[in-house]
């Protein structure tokens, strides 16, 4: 008598082990992934006086008049401010490559032409622009962040970017507020969630439904007259949505693409022109800047590091600069951040507590040496105030009050020193050395010397020295991550895998070492397929080291997936003698698997994912350029295919149930609807697709529910062998799940992937036709391959490491308002279509394996019960993704904290975990889908032996045959032993004491 596992304790160890890996992986992530580094409260007069005086009493700025505090500052700062109001344009998405061009070379024609007006202002010297550089995650809310504080946000803000908070840290538009500026602001809602109450007016919009590029943008030009008819206003914010939109649907090649940025540069035209007139009527100056958030991919996504996606402009118009030239004007080079300091000095607040950005280079030209060194002076103070929050103490014992202000600071000396060794040093050495210059020209200035123009670029180089140097080095400082909590989470996900591992194994030794396993007759060592099955992990945790191999990880998918096929033609072919002539079985397993051959290599062509080779050709860049009807008349193709096929796994059963009549109708109604959809399906008519998308999710849910609710009951009236029945049944049930998931991502996918969704179906139609009993690929192999196959098709897709790759567009399909849960939701089908599609089809396999099995399954383990039986053909194929996932997720987690220091973890690293992360939630809830399905069968399966137990106390006796044959009860006077006859052939059910 063995002390196998039961089938309760496998449940409880197993949900205990996936509680175990959520608790461990939320206690890993809340403390690997970094808060920055920031001070409380908010900049005042503190700022305009030297760090390392004592904190003098300040009068209490909430009691002062918002005027009153605006002279004070500007008495205090020592500039002059010579501009009345502020007009920010934000330009959703624009990378500044479509206005300023790239690499010293002008835009493209196209882009050039759309915007006449703005490339007017560039030529003529009347604007300045600039290559802002983002940092990722490259969405809209951390940004708008970035350019109001000058901070940089955690990794995690890309979550948050879904669910905007109010801005807590010192900002911008704190800063105005409280010297009494009134602001407006029309456009993303976005500024509204950030920035609660301090609109005096606004209209906003939604930044998340991305099908519409007209509304969106009119809805804010509607607004523009009057506003800038109005002088009740000091700050107007305008923030543009549809180049964005226009690039989610239609990618930087859009035919939209041209009109949109011929509607923009209308917008700066006719603001320009009102600033200007205005100007001129000496009704005040206007500073109008143009800026956008983020760039865009080729495809028109944006998410991640790449220079598509960080390349977003920054625009100045009337700073009155001396531009000479038009490279003057274009080719230039800043970070978001810098617009905080920026405008914090020309506008005359205090700059921005935690900012880490600098003054933009030739935006101060127009202000007086003085002012312009007063100016960098004022952000080196701030900069330097950050670096005393993390630096020691001791490094700045040199420093007194005011020490620089007529001279050199006791024990500093007022050399000019090289500054080298450690970062920390060297900053400390640039600023005393800045500090020492600006000292120097004062006092020259003083007595008119005619060496002070060398002086004062002396100064000025040397402040940007030290401001470029401390930028760097506090951007890329965090906090220091909490070691406990890391090794914490690290431990429970490490013991969460050893859990899962140690569960697979026992299992493993219960299925394939029992002496009558057809399976694993004669012999219990590995195969071939075997190997390489177990050494996929093993090869996928050495190349996750490679920042380089994270980001071209679709390769080891496409080549693995592609090495088991050719392992298993070459034991399919083996296993059959060819000289005996015809083989159905034969040639249909062979036509299988090269079919898994060539629909694995069109896969592989489809897209050209990854990060570094995302130029290269592919099938779906050709078919593009080819034109959108030939797109069109494939994608009609396709989905009539992925129609037909699904209809004939149905039937395949030849199962004459009126509920299989029933689904077919239901999914056939949902096909048409499809295909209506994507024949009738343009931009404009958005609301008529709402409406249609609507009714197939309603449809196909009711097809997939109904199946998996309906189909159970149907088998208790049939003559057919129970477990053969409860097979069909389930196959029936997964091929219902597998139609159903492949008709929404034939909706929600773009239209160039339907190709790809037929690809996969055949896939799974083929790899469940090698499993006939016959097979010599062992079951938890076949289930492995499964985990692969879905992993390659989710970069078969188009999809990659990096979040640019993230559909969006699809994501708010059948939603006619915004729903921030609804749209993820959909976001996240759309992701894991493929690894989902797979997992779902293991209904699909576990059904055909008790159809093919049902006369052995259960007689070869004469000593099993019910439980074991399940917990053997039920519980063992869930172990597998779960295992195979929980190996992948806790090796990854060790990369990541060992390569937390690395050049790259935030553009590639960290992405790649929050991929990780959201695979193992796709196998959880896949994984919980295939185990819920078959209880059912559970329930049925004992409501008819209590039946027969009923029956056999009361009206049989010692046994009696209940016609023709269908079953017979057998009476034994010990434990009781019940055989249930199906066609002839004994399947034995011991239900226990």
């Amino acid at each position: 008598m063995t002390t196998a596992m039961t089938c309760t304790r496998l449940t409880i160890y197993t949900v205990a082990g996936i509680f175990l890996q959520v608790i461990g992986l939320s206690i890993f992530v809340f403390g690997f992934f970094p808060v920055k580094p920031t001070l409380s409260g908010v900049s005042d007069l503190e700022s305009y006086r030297d760090p390392f005086c004592d904190s003098a009493p300040n009068p209490n700025e909430s009691e002062l008049h918002p005027e009153k505090l605006r002279l004070l500052y500007q008495e205090l700062s020592g500039i002059s401010s010579k501009y009345d109001r502020l007009i920010l344009m934000v330009i959703d998405g624009l990378p500044a490559e479509f206005v300023l061009g790239k690499d010293g070379q002008p835009p493209r024609k196209a882009w050039k032409e759309s915007m006449p007006y703005t490339q007017s202002l560039l030529a003529n010297g009347d604007a300045i622009g600039y290559h802002a550089k983002a940092a990722p995650p490259t969405v809209t809310m951390p940004r708008l962040k970035a350019m109001v504080s000058g901070a940089i946000g955690g990794f995690l803000d890309v979550a948050f970017n879904f669910n905007t908070q109010a801005l807590l840290d010192d900002n911008l538009l704190g800063q105005f507020f409280r010297i009494g500026w009134k602001m407006v602001m029309h456009g993303d809602e976005t500024w509204l969630k950030l920035f609660p109450g301090l609109f005096m007016r606004h209209d906003s919009v939604s930044s998340f439904f991305v099908k519409d590029t007209v509304q969106v943008d009119r809805n804010v030009s509607r607004h523009l007259p009057n506003e800038l008819n109005n002088d009740d206003w000091n700050l107007l914010i305008l923030h543009y949505l549809g180049l964005d939109h226009v690039g989610h649907t239609g990618g930087r090649n859009s035919p939209l693409m041209a009109s949109k940025l011929k509607e923009m540069d209308d917008v700066v035209r006719t603001m320009h022109l009102k600033a200007t007139m205005d100007h001129s009527q000496d009704e005040g100056q206007t500073l109008l800047i143009i800026v956008s958030d983020h760039g865009m991919t080729e495809s028109g996504n944006h998410g991640g590091s790449s220079y598509e996606e960080t390349d977003s402009l920054m625009l100045f118009i009337g700073l009155g600069s001396n531009i000479s030239d038009y490279a003057a004007a274009t080719n230039n080079v800043a970070f978001q951040v810098d617009l905080a300091p920026t405008l914090a000095i020309l506008f005359g607040v205090p700059i921005p507590k935690n900012n880490v950005g600098v003054l933009v280079p030739g935006t101060l030209d127009s202000l007086r040496d003085y002012e312009q060194l007063r100016a960098l002076e004022l952000n080196s103070w701030q900069l330097l105030r950050l670096m005393q929050a993390q630096l020691p103490s001791s490094l700045f014992g040199g420093f007194s009050c005011n020490c620089f202000l007529y001279g050199a600071c006791e024990g500093l000396g007022s050399d000019i020193n090289e500054c080298f060794g450690d970062k920390e040093k060297q900053l400390i050495c640039l600023f005393k050395n800045a500090a020492v210059l600006h000292s120097i020209w004062k006092s020259k200035k003083l007595i008119e010397s005619s060496s002070s123009m060398e002086d004062f670029s002396r100064a000025l180089d040397a402040y940007n020295a030290f401001l470029k140097t401390a930028s760097e080095w506090l951007a890329s400082k965090t906090t220091e991550k909490p070691v406990l909590l890391l090794g914490l989470g690290v431990s429970a996900i490490l013991l969460s895998c050893v859990v899962c591992v140690t569960l697979f194994l026992s299992l493993f030794k219960e299925v394939y070492h029992e002496p009558k396993d057809r399976v694993c007759r004669g012999s219990h060592l590995l195969n071939s397929e075997d190997v390489f099955v177990l050494a996929v992990p093993l090869i996928f945790v050495i190349s996750m080291g490679s920042s380089s191999m994270v980001e071209e990880e679709h390769y080891i998918w496409h080549f693995m997936v592609a090495t088991f096929y050719l392992l298993l033609l070459f034991k399919t072919a083996k296993s059959f003698d060819f000289s005996k002539g015809m083989n159905i079985l034969r040639d249909y397993k062979l036509g299988s698997i090269f079919s898994l051959l060539i629909s694995g290599r069109l896969l592989k062509g489809w897209h050209q994912g990854g990060v570094n080779w995302t130029y290269l050709p592919d099938i779906s860049k050709w078919l593009e350029q080819v034109g959108s009807g030939y797109v069109k008349r494939i994608q009609l193709i396709s989905s009539f295919i992925v129609i037909s096929l699904g209809l004939f796994t149905l039937f395949r059963t030849r199962s004459k149930r009126k509920i299989v009549c029933v689904l077919a109708f239901g999914f056939t109604t949902c096909g048409f609807l499809i295909l209506l959809h994507a024949w009738r399906y343009q931009d404009d008519m958005f609301e008529v697709s709402t409406v249609t998308a609507k009714l197939i999710y309603l449809l196909l849910s009711i097809s997939a529910i109904g199946a998996a609710l309906a189909l159970p009951w149907s088998m208790l009236n049939k003559d057919k062998c129970f477990l053969a029945e409860a097979g069909d049944c389930l196959y029936l049930i997964g091929s219902a799940y597998t139609l159903s998931w492949c008709l929404l991502q034939l909706l929600l996918q773009q239209p160039i992937n339907s190709v790809p969704i037929l690809l996969l179906l055949i896939q799974i139609l083929a790899i469940s036709g090698l499993s006939s009993k016959d097979s010599q690929v062992n079951e938890w192999v076949k289930i492995a391959a499964l985990y692969y196959m879905g992993m390659a098709g989710h970069f078969a897709l188009g999809n990659s490491n990096t979040l640019a790759t993230i559909d969006v567009a699809g994501a708010f399909i059948g939603i006619s308002s915004h729903s921030t849960i609804l749209s993820g939701i959909l976001m996240f089908m759309i992701t894991y279509a493929s690894p989902m599609l797979f997992l779902l089809s293991l209904v699909m396999h576990i059904g055909a394996y008790l159809r093919n099995h049902s006369h052995s399954t259960i007689s070869a383990h004469r000593d099993t019960n019910l439980g074991e039986a399940l917990k053997l053909r039920l519980g063992f194929p869930c172990l597998v993704p779960l295992c195979i996932n929980s190996i992948l997720l806790t090796a990854y987690t060790v990369v990541l904290l060992l390569m937390r220091n690395h050049l790259f973890v935030w553009s590639v690293f960290s992405p790649k975990y929050l991929y990780v992360c959201a695979t193992t939630l796709c196998t959880y809830i896949g994984v919980f889908v295939v185990a819920v399905t078959p209880k059912r069968f559970i329930f049925l399966l004992f409501l008819v032996i209590h039946a027969i137990s009923f029956l056999e106390t009361t009206l049989i006796g010692n046994g009696t045959c209940l016609g023709d044959g269908a079953a017979l009860i057998v009476t034994e006077p010990a434990n009781t032993c019940r055989s249930w006859f199906c066609g002839g052939d004994a399947v034995l059910m011991v239900l226990g004491d």
